[in-house]
């Protein structure tokens, strides 16, 4: 076993150049007293977070969704939009028109990086102009593109005239 003793102490240097060294050579090796340090305390912090996580999953309330107004089902004509916002104000949906009796709405935020989609009616899709995703109007599903999940999609219910809306519908 190779263990470099300690030089000799001069009488005018202080005694921290003893405890740590300033010799670069030495600097570039890791005892193992430092190694297990460190691997226990990464060890901790690891086991700390996921134990945030667990108590945050544990506490997380479930969304509420308020049953809210959305359009009156002659304002929007076949084919046509409206732009509103649910369950929040800063959440930003958009409700189709498909059909006569047809209407379906979705967040019009795409889950591939959170651009606003809008929907092409020559095309009858829902695209997204950021990196060209596109999303069907039935059910909200990738048609191409990166995104991976399907636009959420808000639960509509009819009430005479008005749409509103009850909740959102849940991921797959």
């Amino acid at each position: 076993m190779n263990k470099t003793l300690p030089s000799p102490r001069r009488e005018n240097e202080p005694l921290w150049r003893d405890e740590f060294s300033v010799s670069r050579a030495d600097e570039h090796y890791v005892s193992r007293r430092q190694l297990a340090k460190f691997l226990t305390l990464a060890s901790v912090g690891m086991f700390a977070g996921n134990l945030w996580i667990l108590l945050r999953s544990w506490l997380r309330k479930a969304p509420e969704y308020p049953r809210r107004t959305i359009a009156e089902a002659s304002e929007i004509p076949v084919g046509g939009v409206k732009l509103f916002q649910y369950p929040k104000p800063a959440d930003q949906c958009i409700i189709i028109r498909a059909a006569d009796a047809t209407y379906v709405a979705y967040s019009q935020k795409c889950t591939h990086l959170s651009c606003a989609v809008f929907y092409a009616r020559e095309h009858d899709r829902l695209e997204c102009p950021c990196h060209q995703g596109y999303f069907s109007v039935t059910d909200g599903s990738v048609l191409q593109g990166p995104p991976t999940r399907p636009l959420p999609q808000v639960v509509l219910e009819r009430s005479g005239d008005a749409l509103v809306a009850i909740g959102m519908k849940p991921e797959v």
